[in-house]
């Protein structure tokens, strides 16, 4: 298994270290590819992995390829890299709001894998969400869903619609948590706490609450009212948030990051 990563950005440096790690690789070094030579310089550092900076050394010998660039540059690079592949190569995309005909299409082959991963692949936390072309077999599904499980979990989905809703929940989830996260840092300064007890206080609170969902069968709402007590405070926090439609605004967050990402894929 010769596997291939385009683009040593956040997402593709990740899955690249996990990958690295995994017995699928078999005596075969991991493959990257960019265009940064400081990041080529760094990563030739690293005895994991093999670096190029030409596709033509790297691209036309791989079994399966992952590309992790920015969906901007994805045109440009299918004109660079449609002379050199073929139709047994496998594509993996790590890329928001480009979809499995777009990349059919650009490249001019069959099997592609479209993926929706997040930040928290990054400490081995992360969910991918995956579904790929009629082509693409049950065992290369399979071996894939392997590589992808190397930075956390995955999960299969039938069409590329939920893949697009997977980014308005989990590719672009982390991002909300830190948004709150951020607010009750900021209500915890104000009260008079100190920067290091704030962060203590907000990220013990998040780590507790997500093990108490993650280990028991109960519902958010059953551990909501396990909380608050009726007239007690965490119950005027809750009417608060209530009385200004939070819930509600959330669920728009999220679909206003699944409805952009059906744009981009129009786009």
């Amino acid at each position: 298994m010769r596997v291939l990563v385009i683009g040593a950005g956040n997402m593709g440096l990740t899955y690249s270290e996990g990958m690295a790690a995994s017995p699928l690789l078999s005596r075969h070094k991991l493959r990257i590819y960019d265009t940064d030579p400081q990041k080529i310089e760094s990563l030739n550092k690293d005895s994991r992995f093999n670096v190029f900076d030409n596709l033509e050394d790297c691209l036309p010998k791989a079994d399966l390829v992952f590309i992790a660039v920015k969906p901007y540059h994805s045109e440009d690079l299918f004109k660079v890299m449609k002379p050199m592949i073929n139709d047994s190569q496998i594509f993996v995309s790590l890329m928001a709001g480009v979809t499995i005909n777009t990349i059919q299409k650009g490249l001019n082959i069959k099997k592609v894998i479209r993926t929706m991963p997040n930040l928290p692949a990054q400490v081995g936390k992360g969910i991918t969400s995956y579904t790929e072309s009629k082509e693409v077999s049950k065992v290369e599904l399979i071996m894939v869903r392997n590589l992808l499980d190397t930075t956390g979990t995955s999960i299969h989905v039938n069409t590329e619609k939920f893949i697009d809703a997977s980014t308005g929940i989990s590719g672009s989830g982390p991002a909300y948590v830190f948004y709150f996260m951020q607010s009750m840092l900021e209500a915890a300064l104000k009260m008079g706490f100190s920067d290091d007890d704030s962060k203590k206080l907000v990220s013990s609170t998040f780590e507790g609450a997500i093990e108490l969902f993650n280990q028991n069968n109960i519902s958010p709402k059953s551990w909501i009212d396990k909380v608050a007590s009726k007239g007690g405070t965490t119950q005027a926090a809750i009417d608060s948030m209530d009385d200004n439609n939070v819930k509600q605004l959330i669920e728009d967050a999220a679909y206003a990051a699944f409805d952009r990402a059906v744009e981009l894929g129009k786009e």
